[in-house]
């Protein structure tokens, strides 16, 4: 298998993206993006409610900020922790099978996560629930990319998938601040709903085996790979708390041991789990580096944002979730043409601009957004429609270069690997800005600066590394990789 790593800008007139010819989309083919947009949807949907839900979650159980950080975290372990499974398993055993079975497993246990009571349990639901979402993701994803050819369809097609995306964060945010009013419960029971009716369309519309792809799974890899993914994700997560207790430390050790072994492992079997030479694609690698740059921030500062204005500010749930609104609305607005931008600039390109956005738009937070009596206008406003301006160029971006070159047979491992970035990088973050909230004793929008100081700098490194592509030599010939 061989692997081109995309032309440079100067080579291609800054498009770096392979320009296909479009093609007539049929109804078949806009009903399969139709259902995996809605597991898009259903993403953004969850995370978006449960951020607006925290602080009523912690008044009603009595929960710190260090532990309502666990219900967001709580997710991004199962997530983070089983993508690159989830999408192999994708690839080898169906994408239909994986992705039905765990919109189930996830409808579950989002009813589970609104009835119980417990601390504890409810973490274990969100776990359960991130655990679904590793495998229904990358399934999602990977259907398009093995239903849309590469170039101007699957920029197209991902840019409609950015839209289901920000309808779902934008809708979930108004209804939870609707549903939080009457009870935070409810937000965990929304989107069982929605999962009723994916399951019925991928039944109808998800061809029957027509996309399993031929090879085995490298089980040793993938029990090394998952209990070090697990085991470093819990030691971040949890050391900004507790420091390095015997636990911790044990799980650090442990996560070193188990992700050396998988490294060693993937070398030596016929058909790895990931093949390690994919990361010799820098374009790829960047992807990724965007991804973890711009997931990481913006789930740190949302919680920021949602603790500030809610507990400091004593704004209402529905309050908070207008304010936030715009951000989600101009994702909308702007994806469906995401793809022609993507087509014109090349990835390279609309990635940096996504990356500058997110930089100014916490910024403008930094500078305006610590008055106790704000005016919406010109303290928050800009921030959000920045915030959105970065999604809407970055998302559909850093899918089409994290997925490119790459043959369908390893579609599921691409988009597994640029999610699992992503959601690594909102789990390291997060967990640190939490730290930071809980250690420090100033109080107003000061107790929240370090954080928000952070996540700055959390993208302006993601802005960097991806602004580095263009101090490589212009005009230099493909990079070919030949695969393991």
């Amino acid at each position: 298998m061989t692997i081109t790593e995309p032309k440079s800008q100067a080579a291609v007139s800054l498009v770096d993206t392979p320009a296909h010819a479009p093609s007539r989309w049929g109804p078949k083919l806009w009903a399969v993006l139709f259902v995996a947009g809605l597991a898009m949807f259903l993403d953004a949907l969850d995370v978006s409610m449960v951020g607006v839900a925290l602080p009523s979650i912690g008044a009603e159980l009595g929960l710190e900020t260090a532990s309502l950080q666990w219900i967001v975290n709580g997710y991004i372990l199962g997530y983070g922790g089983l993508l690159l499974l989830g999408g192999r398993m994708a690839d080898l055993l169906g994408r239909r099978q994986v992705f039905l079975t765990a919109l189930v497993v996830f409808g579950a246990a989002s009813l589970i996560g609104g009835l119980v009571d417990n601390e504890a349990l409810l973490i274990a639901s969100r776990i359960v629930k991130g655990v679904a979402a590793a495998f229904t993701a990358p399934a999602a994803l990977s259907i398009i990319t093995t239903t849309f050819k590469e170039g101007h369809d699957r920029n197209k097609a991902l840019s409609i998938f950015t839209v289901f995306g920000a309808t779902g964060y934008a809708s979930g945010l108004i209804a939870s601040g609707l549903l939080t009013s009457v009870d935070w419960r409810l937000t965990f029971f929304a989107p069982v709903a929605v999962v009723a009716v994916v399951i019925v369309a991928a039944f109808i519309v998800v061809p029957k085996n027509a996309e399993r792809e031929r090879g085995s799974i490298d089980f040793a890899g993938s029990a090394t790979l998952t209990g070090g993914m697990l085991a470093a994700v819990y030691t971040i997560v949890t050391a900004p708390e507790t420091g390095f207790t015997p636990l911790v430390t044990a799980t650090a050790i442990a996560a070193v041991v188990l992700l050396g072994a998988f490294f060693v492992i993937e070398n030596k079997v016929a058909h790895p789990l990931v093949r390690l030479s994919i990361f010799k694609v820098k374009s790829i690698v960047r992807a990724n580096l965007a991804a973890l740059a711009i997931f990481g921030s913006y789930i740190s500062f949302q919680t920021i944002v949602s603790l500030y204005l809610q507990n400091t500010l004593q704004w209402e749930p529905i309050q908070m979730a207008l304010a936030l609104a715009p951000a989600g609305i101009i994702v909308a607005i702007l994806s469906p043409i995401a793809g022609k931008f993507i087509d014109r600039y090349g990835t390279r390109t609309m990635i940096i601009a996504s990356m500058a956005a997110f930089v100014l738009g916490y910024l403008w937070f930094i500078v305006r957004g610590g008055d106790p009596n704000p005016n919406y206008a010109l303290d928050y406003l800009p921030s959000f429609l920045l915030l959105g301006l970065g999604f809407a160029l970055g998302f559909s971006s850093v899918m089409v270069q994290a997925t490119e070159g790459i043959a369908d047979d390893e579609q599921g491992l691409a988009s597994g690997l640029v999610q699992t970035s992503g959601q690594i990088g909102g789990a390291v973050v997060l967990a640190i800005v939490t730290g930071l909230i809980a250690s420090g004793t100033a109080s107003g929008i000061a107790q929240f600066r370090p954080g928000l100081y952070l996540v700055t700098v959390v993208a302006l490194v993601g802005l960097l590394a991806s602004a580095s592509a263009l101090l490589g030599r212009r005009g230099a010939k493909d990079e070919v990789v030949e695969a393991a």
